[in-house]
């Protein structure tokens, strides 16, 4: 079986499962190391590669990723778990390589937390009324379903 079929085939970690103690204390990592970890497809990390979210050194034909490589894939996955755009993610990540990064990269993340956060509450507010919506027309379907079927039709 080659290397690729073998890091493919990997069962990820389930989702929301701490890494393993090792992992936090190893400093390079395979694609198929963080694919296993962090339940993401190989073609995933590819992908944000070709982004320029995360680095990996060539050996040959081989991606070696970095700690700060895998710190950076669990933000990019955090990030778009709470509902990020690549974009917004990359913008802040772009911070944590300034100089004065950590002070301007937390104003920029605490304003761009706080869009999300009204974000998401609106969509809260449109989804709990369409399910509002959808079980009075569940209500007046049963209601006229229980007439007819009452009625023998």
């Amino acid at each position: 079986m080659s290397r690729r079929n073998a890091e493919t085939e990997a069962a990820p970690s389930p989702p929301g499962e701490a890494p393993a103690p090792a992992a936090a204390r190893q400093t390079t990592f395979t694609i198929g190391d963080l694919a296993r970890e962090f339940g993401v497809t190989l073609r995933t990390l590819r992908f944000y590669e070709d982004k320029g979210l995360i680095h990996p050194r060539r050996h040959g034909q081989t991606r070696i990723y970095s700690r700060r490589d895998r710190a950076r894939l669990k933000l990019i996955l955090h990030g778009k778990r709470v509902g990020f755009s690549l974009a917004e993610i990359s913008q802040m990540l772009d911070l944590y390589d300034l100089k004065d990064g950590q002070v301007t990269q937390l104003r920029v993340a605490r304003d761009k937390f706080d869009e999300q956060i009204r974000f998401l509450e609106a969509q809260r507010a449109e989804i709990e009324t369409a399910i509002s919506e959808l079980r009075r027309a569940r209500e007046v379907v049963s209601g006229m379903l229980k007439e007819r079927e009452s009625r023998g039709a």
